[in-house]
């Protein structure tokens, strides 16, 4: 029997925010992670890529997972941790120290990057960490980083495995293979949409909802759209999808998250857009496009964070 998860609904992963410095702003990480969830995601997902995990010393990554954890406890929410290495070894010990903590509903794990093990041993890699690693499994399958590729026969065997109670679904296509995975998925297995320009019509074929980066930026809305597809209310959904299909556009102009900070800090939610190279911070010109479609938020942003986005664009 698997886990008792809801996997249903809005996750978000978060950003990290950093001072101008670099520094982690646990204040600021903080008032994100409340903010998603009071504004209707239904749990969190900490040291995604969205969060720059690989950027992220032990200490820091250990006071993120804190700070998610706190916030999710506070709203009686789950929370996802994003686990990310080729070492099935090390990988394992990761899931275990996450494990003792208590605190994490499961952990979000791709296929092994840049090794590509094949499918055999991919296969090999995740039965591994099912049935040794202490927490249950959301398969992160995004072959575009991981270079990767799972099949559905391979989602299907995951999911039948105890431990693996869904898949962060990000391959880059709604096609044949989409719609064979969402009408043969095994009970209890969920299959959350990854891709953020096409949730919509993943929605509407039956994913059970969704892992959104541009859910950092009107976090109620997206929480919306998922809600007006499970309660069947196609033409409202299509409006709202491809408004929001728009903005998550523009949010992915630059490689992620460097827009979506940008937006977050004109809009005076974090202390500043930095980001730790490799990647450099978006430009001027992308955030405005984003910010400017980021207004149509449910939650209308106070005067403060509109003068913000006036000042960042020079308006």
């Amino acid at each position: 029997m698997k886990p008792e998860a809801n996997l249903t609904g809005l996750f978000v992963p978060l950003v990290t925010p950093f001072t101008a410095d670099l520094h982690l702003a646990e204040d600021a990480l903080a008032a994100l992670a409340d903010e998603a969830l009071s504004a209707g995601a239904q749990g969190l997902v900490a040291l995604g890529t969205t969060a720059e995990a690989a950027t992220l010393t032990t200490e820091e990554r250990q006071t993120v997972v804190r700070i998610c954890s706190a916030a999710c406890r506070a709203h009686g929410a789950p929370l996802i941790v994003g686990v990310g290495t080729n070492d099935t070894a090390a990988a394992l010990t990761t899931l275990r120290e996450l494990a003792r903590s208590g605190d994490v509903t499961a952990a979000l794990v791709p296929a092994p990057p840049y090794t590509r093990p094949g499918e055999a041993g991919t296969l090999a890699h995740f039965t591994a960490l099912a049935e040794h690693g202490g927490l249950p499994l959301v398969v992160y399958d995004i072959p575009y980083r991981t270079a990767q590729p799972l099949g559905t026969r391979a989602l299907n065997t995951l999911g039948q495995l105890p431990e693996v109670i869904g898949v962060k679904y990000a391959t880059g296509a709604i096609d044949a293979a989409t719609m064979e995975l969402l009408g043969s998925s095994a009970p209890g297995f969920a299959v959350l949409g990854g891709d953020d320009a096409v949730i919509s019509p993943l929605l509407a074929a039956g994913a059970h909802g969704a892992v959104l980066a541009s859910a950092n930026v009107r976090t109620a809305d997206f929480a919306e759209l998922i809600s007006l597809w499970h309660s069947d209310a196609a033409g409202p959904a299509r409006r709202l999808g491809a408004e929001l299909a728009r903005l998550s556009a523009a949010l992915f102009a630059e490689p992620n998250p460097t827009v979506i900070k940008g937006v977050l800090h004109a809009q005076g939610r974090i202390p500043s857009p930095a980001v730790r190279l490799p990647l450099l911070p978006a430009s001027a010109d992308s955030v405005r496009r984003a910010a400017d479609l980021a207004t149509g938020s449910a939650v209308p942003p106070p005067a403060a964070q509109r003068s913000a986005v006036r000042r960042l664009v020079g308006q």
